[in-house]
């Protein structure tokens, strides 16, 4: 599963071929979210709040770039890196 974007010890990461919704799994000290690109809702999982909030606002700054990934990734194509939170 490739690796879009790290920061503050939270890694986000994206499947090929991956199911609907378009989404992205967020890794953050042994739990995993996965969040709707679109609603930036969870689907399924859970992190902290704190890591959590931080993925939204990460995603809030870069939903363009993530739905492109999304198609990136359902036409099995090299994903394009993301700028980390700061």
């Amino acid at each position: 599963m490739p690796s879009v974007c790290q920061f503050f010890g939270i890694v986000i990461y994206m499947y090929y071929n991956d199911h609907n919704p378009p989404h992205f799994h967020a890794e953050y000290t042994g739990g995993e979210v996965l969040i709707n690109i679109q609603t930036l809702r969870v689907i399924s999982g859970s992190i902290s709040r704190r890591a959590h909030a931080m993925v939204i606002e990460w995603a809030d700054q870069h939903r363009t770039e993530l739905m492109a990934n999304w198609e990136r990734a359902r036409r099995a194509e090299a994903l394009v890196q993301i700028e980390p939170l700061e």
